[in-house]
């Protein structure tokens, strides 16, 4: 047979132009498409030996990759099941012309499991982002004809007879254009090479020879039983694919079968990466199809607070576009997004009953955006708010909410709970619960930015019969019974013409700052303290809006002092006497700062804070 020369159908020189110059973003993905196909290959001749007993099984499957720099070529040889003549005008002749599915369509009828993946002839132009030719030599599986297919891109492609191959399969072999200085890669170097197949072709099940070594791992533990798996294996495969020198925290298997089919393997790393609040974007789950890889961080398989979960989600379900590139098939996503989610909500859980010391370093670690779930998934906020540590003032241990209903008293009105800042030891040092642990009941203690908005959701969240969540910065939220607040309010009654000179001075030097003063007869140590008024917005919550580049509403809150301290009953006579005293203004400031100071905030003048105390210290020692 004589060389044939054949044209592409009508405009599909245009469109491969197009194709090569628009669709694919990153040249790279030839060399992953033709290893893809090479794999197709072995497969299809894979499952035509298990069908056909008349055909020889393969009994030396593998993939070659040869290099020449000298004379700028670069070739990707299988032993699969190759192409007939017809086949190749058929598959690579006409543009977007997909041999794969017309493979696994005609293979439907044999109930055979099928596990290819490319779209051949629309992955394969993708050579023409780095040849200026290619040369495809072929044997189709079960004959003895060997052909040739060369095609420069440009509109038409030759067929011809070919020096026999020694057994069936196929070579493709690029002929690279010339290296100029604005090239970032050489894909006739061997580091280049190999890298490309480190990223997109590692866990290809067949072997991939270059320069007579096995250049890929073959080991998609994903696809392996759990029971054949060791934990050695496990961390292994997780420093490979993360680069962290350390092993994982845990590990998630999924493997979903149904209606979408899907496999994943996910890890918990033992410590947040040092990037992980700077870098929000970084890290996340690898996407592959079928072994092959298709992109690194694939926000669409996971919400943004478990952006620290690392791992891989392999699906033989997903469509792509022609290049792989860009997810076509939303719904498909959104289901292996709602599955892996559940199962990752599932284990955690699961770790938080049966091992709770794992579980703690897991909250320790991540336990801060977790959290952020429960603001930014409504569907699944309540699980997360379950599974959820605190701390707490009963002990030094952390606690779940469930745990905490399990210890009230019985006449308690709810989850006691402080929310403030991230230092531990100055929330406990609150005033605000000195009513609360005088009384003995525990306090939850909320100390991450999250927290303020958790409790204003957390009561839309739980169940109707969960116990509610209670804000003991509000003014609204006491200890004491009824007969307990009225003997209070008798007290303050009986003092109220004392303390009004005082209270009215207070309100006259914060008018902007204070919507009340008043006595208190639940603190027991401290002079004073600030609180919330009912509807109000806590300091916390105004430095959130702040860090978020809002600026939130002027807040008036609450002076609280205690009628029982010896310096509120000085101050009290010292106004009545003569509210205008200059003492007064500087003693109710002094007051006020180191209220503000344990909220967890900084005076507005630091330098007249300052100086009041040492007035105070000189005042206090004498001449």
């Amino acid at each position: 047979m004589s060389e044939e020369k054949f044209y592409y159908q009508t405009e599909a020189a245009e469109l491969l132009r197009m194709m090569i110059s628009s669709v694919y973003s990153n040249k790279d993905i030839f060399l992953r498409e033709l290893i893809s196909n090479a794999s197709d290959a072995l497969d299809k001749r894979r499952i035509e030996a298990l069908t056909n007993s008349e055909l020889a099984e393969n009994t030396n499957p593998e993939i070659k990759i040869e290099a020449n720099p000298d004379e700028r070529t670069l070739s990707v040889s299988d032993n699969g099941i190759g192409m007939s003549r017809d086949e190749l005008i058929k598959f690579l002749g006409t543009i977007a012309k997909s041999g794969t599915k017309e493979f696994l369509k005609a293979a439907k009828d044999s109930n055979t499991q099928q596990e290819l993946i490319g779209q051949f002839g629309v992955g394969f132009y993708s050579v023409f982002m780095a040849a200026e030719k290619v040369e495809v030599i072929t044997r189709k599986l079960g004959t003895n004809e060997t052909y040739k297919f060369v095609s420069d891109g440009e509109g038409s492609f030759t067929i011809d007879e070919a020096e026999p191959r020694s057994e069936c399969g196929t070579t493709v072999k690029l002929f690279l254009k010339p290296k100029t200085d604005d090239d970032a890669k050489d894909y006739s170097e061997e580091w280049t090479i190999r890298g490309i197949i480190a990223k997109y072709s590692d866990f290809i099940s067949w072997p991939i020879f270059f320069k007579d070594k096995i250049v890929n791992s073959q080991k998609a533990i994903w696809q392996r039983p759990d029971s054949e798996i060791t934990e050695e294996e496990y961390n292994e495969f997780y420093k490979h694919l993360t680069h962290d020198w350390r092993d994982p925290l845990a590990h998630i298997k999924i493997n979903a079968e149904g209606s979408t089919n899907f496999k994943g393997l996910l890890f918990v790393p033992s410590e947040a990466p040092f990037d992980l609040f700077m870098n929000p974007e970084s890290g996340g789950i690898s996407l592959y199809i079928n072994r092959v890889f298709i992109m690194n961080d694939c926000k669409e398989l996971i919400p943004a607070y478990m952006r620290f979960i690392r791992g891989v989600v392999d699906s033989e379900d997903l469509s792509l576009n022609i290049s792989r590139e860009i997810l076509q098939d939303e719904p498909i996503i959104r289901v292996i997004r709602r599955s892996t989610q559940r199962k990752i909500l599932n284990e955690f859980r699961k770790m938080l009953n049966d091992d709770r010391e794992k579980y703690i370093k897991l909250w320790l670690a991540f336990g801060k955006i977790l959290k952020e779930g429960i603001i930014q998934d409504h569907e699944h906020a309540k699980n997360l708010l379950e599974i959820s540590l605190f701390r707490t003032t009963a002990n030094d241990e952390w606690t779940t909410l469930a745990e905490y209903e399990a210890r009230m008293k019985p006449d308690q009105k709810g989850i006691y709970c402080l929310a403030g800042r991230d230092n531990l030891s100055a929330l406990k040092a609150s005033p605000k619960l000195e009513p609360f642990t005088s009384k003995g009941y525990e306090v939850l203690l909320m100390t991450d930015p999250v927290d303020e908005v958790i409790l204003s959701e957390a009561n839309y969240i739980l169940d109707e019969n969960a116990k509610d969540l209670l804000n003991i910065a509000r003014d609204d939220v006491t200890p004491y019974t009824d007969d307990e607040k009225k003997a209070n309010d008798e007290k303050a009654k009986e003092l109220e013409a004392d303390f009004e000179p005082l209270r009215k001075k207070a309100l006259e030097v914060f008018a902007d700052k204070l919507e009340n003063a008043k006595l208190s007869f639940t603190l027991t140590n401290s002079p004073a303290c600030l609180r919330d008024s009912q509807n109000g917005m806590s300091l916390q919550m105004e430095n959130i809006l702040r860090s978020a580049g809002q600026v939130p509403p002027v807040q008036k809150r609450i002076l609280e002092l205690n009628a029982d301290n010896p310096i509120i009953k000085k101050l009290i006579t010292l106004a009545k006497d003569n509210e205008n005293d200059d003492r007064v203004s500087d003693f109710l400031r002094v007051l006020y700062d180191q209220a503000i100071i344990l909220e967890g905030a900084a005076p507005e003048d630091p330098a007249g804070f300052v100086k009041r105390i040492d007035e105070l210290m000189t005042l206090a020692l004498g001449d």
